[in-house]
């Protein structure tokens, strides 16, 4: 495998990695009041910001000098920022587990952020303000739990688009930051022991596949065998009968990956890292150098139901099957950066490497058609993804009114998911059938037992570098102008392949496990074929190149109208095309071809009402893109959702158009109540739909959609000093509170029309219901952090709440009358308690950690009257994790 071959290189890299933070934030100097504060507080205060790395960010040089230097409350736009401690205080051990904190944002899937019930196509992920590509061949945007919380030094939401952003833009951006060199070396060592009651020491599945598994990289078992390596080389099609496919079935497989063992005692989940920092003092010059390295494995399992029905009622179901499937998540991250200053000027070199493998095992059994048949069912797969990011950014002040931000970044991905297996073997039940009471494997295409075998393999490469200057026109007023580019090239291909039969197979020899089943002997002996079920589109090639210019006016007029108003012009070109890899040429038609040019004006007006209080409206217009593989037609099997999906080469663009007031009263430092209402309206929003008896799942421009809705949100402090007792004097109760509410419908007409490929319908009420919600949108979520802390020293006590009502996760047959799918995600109850020690001389940190009190499960499922059918449903265990770090 192409990964496995550039390991060296990979490993070494893992010496380049850490981010590098932020545009300087204008502060005024703490009062005497707020200097006199102890040093813990004052992290907590307004004076101490978190690291906010973003291009084109002028807000501090407009901040007047009679206000905040806090970035949520004098940012031009609506953002909500999560600190480094603010990260910690949650305890979450990714990025992604963390935002689900902040107002309006929920968690689908693995690492998937949906801002305000939009679907994560309109989140825009940035690093330090450069854009990343992704390992996953569904998606355009990273999963942010790649992200270890512990690289992050700040996460920004905004929610109210600015000029300086892409134009991808809908629900909002979310902006991460790595941390920086700090003022002085250290060597910090950290790890955790964890477990779930679900999972630990619980009945779980796993199969040999390497001894180097544990670590997340293969030893080359996995690599392509040599008759399939040679058969891909040589552009023939099977189908052409000039290819020996006894020599690559026999060699598919074996032993490592066919034979799946049943573990009664799965093991805890365990982490660890190591985070070294060191300045220099270089005359004139500044130099800083930080490096973090971690690793983590975990075990989950899962005991779903997974159920289907064709009928509008869900009276009958067409299948239905308990599946148990067991995770093994081995996560290798590390970080690199320096940093170099001088004078007001500083170059900082940033390097992020993830390394993030599943390995997952699964077992089913169950009945289909409403017989009496049983059906087991059998996968292996391992799910190898990779990041590499490099930045260098340089912040200048060529002279006193003039900022100059020039940045470069160069990332690449890569997914391999080599030897996926499935097999399905039958019992029939029949007293007729002398072999109906045992399981058998007729290799006959699903009538009597089934196998097949994937690989696929995703590589991509994305370039991006920009420049923003920012010149002080007045006191009070900056100009701003940018240029930022960004080309992504990816490369994709899927190879499928099913063992078959003849009529003549002997019983008996059916009945073999898989690995002797599929043995080099029995195939040969017995002819057993291999076919290429995918020789229409078996790989293909997207590229997407972005040119965009802007210009915004920050400023303010009447002493207490602070105004930013900027306007950008994009110039995209989308390809995706299937990619020969026959010598024979296919008549494919599903290909994709877009050169589109936008201008996104932006403008958004804060009214500071009071000292302590303002009004803010914006109004913007942003586009959404078909993401990658929703445009390539080909099958595609997710098996986390256990769904076919396959895309539509006919997608356009969706427009948006973007409104929102808010009122922020700011009564204490750091302490506030925020009220808003929002409102959207999307031209052509994307939207999935299910079809024909297998539901499998495609994409296509619905009409028009709306979302609207309103978010309350309150942070305040109690200090408990009064209360009796040294414990008490220098503890404070903190309070979080945050609930938003949205709604969105489809809007679909009589008359309106859709473009499917390859469909003959293009009425567009075949393929979505008006008034339907968007996919992944929650009328209600609520969030609540209640904690005590200590002001002085290292000591907190955490309770956070999160409820989030049911969303649409799919479409059910629109032209049968179906239901959607549904999700119903409850409210969880987590606790996370902090404790700084000194110990030997040296800081120690004690964590621990307890998720999901409630013991909230995961229901995915369509409901008719009393008719329900679980198409995901399964329980999720009560978490625990106890971990410590040590500072030197």
């Amino acid at each position: 495998m192409d990964m496995i071959t550039r390991r060296l290189t990979s490993l070494l890299l893992l010496s380049t990695a850490l981010s590098m933070p932020t545009w300087a934030l204008a502060q005024t100097a703490p009062s005497a009041e707020e200097a006199a504060k102890p040093t813990a507080a004052a992290a907590q205060s307004d004076f101490q910001q978190p690291e906010v790395s973003i291009p084109g960010m002028v807000d501090a040089v407009v901040i007047t000098a009679n206000r905040s230097g806090n970035v949520v409350r004098t940012g031009s736009q609506v953002v909500s920022v999560l600190s480094a401690a603010e990260i910690a205080r949650t305890g979450e051990g990714n990025i992604a587990g963390a935002l689900t904190r902040v107002t309006g944002v929920t968690l689908v899937g693995n690492g998937y952020v949906y801002v305000r019930g939009l679907g994560d196509r309109y989140s825009l992920a940035l690093l330090n303000g450069s854009p990343l590509p992704s390992p996953e061949p569904l998606k355009r945007v990273v999963p942010l739990d790649l992200f270890p919380s512990r690289v992050i030094a700040s996460s920004l939401v905004q929610k109210s688009y600015s000029a300086n952003f892409p134009g991808e833009f809908g629900g909002g951006v979310i902006n991460l930051t790595t941390k920086s060199i700090p003022s002085e070396g250290f060597i910090s060592i950290g790890g955790s022991v964890s477990g779930d009651t679900e999972t630990t020491n619980q009945l779980g599945y796993d199969y040999y596949g390497s001894k180097s598994d544990w670590t997340g990289f293969d030893n080359g078992n996995r690599d392509t065998p040599s008759a399939l390596a040679a058969f891909f080389a040589s552009g023939e099609r099977i189908s052409s009968g000039k290819v020996n496919t006894a020599a690559i079935a026999s060699q598919l497989v074996n032993s490592r990956n066919g034979v799946v063992q049943k573990w009664n005692h799965l093991p805890a989940n365990y982490s660890m890292d190591i985070t070294a920092a060191k300045p220099f003092d270089l005359d004139s010059m500044d130099l800083g150098v930080i490096g973090t390295i971690g690793f983590s494995n975990r075990w989950s399992t899962r005991d779903a139901q997974i159920q289907s029905s064709l009928n509008a009622d869900l009276e009958d179901k067409e299948s239905d099957f308990r599946r148990v499937s067991t995770d093994n998540r081995m996560v290798l991250n590390g970080l690199f950066g320096a940093s170099l200053g001088f004078g007001e000027n500083k170059i900082r070199w940033t390097n992020l490497y993830v390394h993030d493998t599943i390995k997952n095992t699964r077992l089913a059994m169950g009945r289909r058609g409403g017989t009496n048949v049983d059906y087991m069912q059998q996968n292996t797969g391992w799910f190898e993804r990779q990041l590499i990011n490099t930045q260098l950014v340089g912040e200048f002040k060529p002279m006193d009114k003039l900022n100059v931000d020039v940045r470069a970044n160069y990332a690449n991905t890569q997914r391999e998911a080599p030897a996926e297996l499935s097999l399905e073997y039958v019992r029939t039940n029949a007293a007729a059938d002398p072999f109906g009471a045992h399981f058998v494997n007729r290799l006959n295409n699903g009538n009597g037992g089934d196998a097949r075998i994937s690989y696929s393999d995703l590589d991509e490469d994305l370039w991006s570098g920009g420049v923003d200057a920012t010149y002080k026109l007045a006191p009070g007023f900056a100009a701003t102008v940018g240029y930022a580019y960004v080309h992504t090239d990816r490369d994709s291909s899927r190879r499928d392949f099913q063992f078959q039969a003849s009529n003549t197979f002997p019983r008996g020899v059916d009945m073999l496990r898989p690995d002797l089943l599929l043995a080099p002997a029995i195939i040969k002996n017995f002819n057993i074929a291999l076919v290429d079920t995918n020789e229409g589109n078996p790989a293909f090639r997207a590229q997407l190149q972005n040119h965009a210019a802007y210009g915004k006016l920050n400023g303010t007029v009447f002493q207490d109208l602070d105004f930013d108003v900027g306007v950008r012009y994009e110039t995209a070109r989308l390809k995706v095309s299937p990619t020969e890899v026959f010598k024979t040429p296919g008549a494919s038609l599903a290909s994709t071809r877009q050169n589109e040019t936008y201008w996104l004006p932006s403008a958004t007006a804060t009214w500071h009402v009071k000292s302590d209080q303002q009004l803010r409206l914006s109004a913007s217009k942003t586009i959404a893109r078909p993401q990658f593989r929703e445009l390539i037609y080909q099958f595609y099997f997710d098996p986390d959702s256990n769904r076919m999906y396959r895309g539509n080469p006919l997608l356009t663009d969706s427009e948006l158009t973007n409104a929102e007031g808010r009122y922020e009263w700011y009564f204490a430092s750091d302490q506030r109540l925020t009220v808003a209402g929002f409102y959207k309206t999307i031209d052509r929003p994307i939207e999935s739909f299910v079809s024909g008896s297998d539901l499998s799942t495609s994409f296509a421009n619905a009409p028009k959609a709306k979302l609207y809705g309103a978010e309350f949100e309150v942070q305040k402090y109690f200090d408990l000093a009064d209360f009796k007792g040294d414990f008490w004097a220098s503890r404070r109760l903190v309070a979080i509170a945050n609930y938003t509410y949205s709604k969105s419908e489809l809007q679909v007409s009589a008359g309106d029309t859709v473009s499917v490929f390859a469909a003959t319908s293009t009425k567009a009420t075949d393929y979505f219901t008006d008034g339907a919600p968007l996919t992944g949108q929650s009328d209600h979520v609520v969030n609540l952090q209640l904690g005590l802390e200590d002001t002085e020293r290292l000591s907190q006590q955490t309770l956070l709440i999160n409820y989030a009502s049911k969303r649409v996760t799919s479409r059910g047959l629109v032209n049968s009358g179906q239901p959607d799918v549904e999700a119903y995600p409850g409210t969880r109850i987590d606790f996370v308690a902090r404790q700084g020690l000194e110990l030997w001389g040296r800081e120690v940190e004690l964590k621990f950690e307890a998720r999901n009190l409630t013991g909230v499960g995961y229901e995915e499922y369509q409901k008719a009257g009393k008719n329900r059918v679980d198409v995901n449903t399964y329980d999720v265990g009560r978490f625990f994790s106890i971990g410590a770090s040590a500072k030197f």
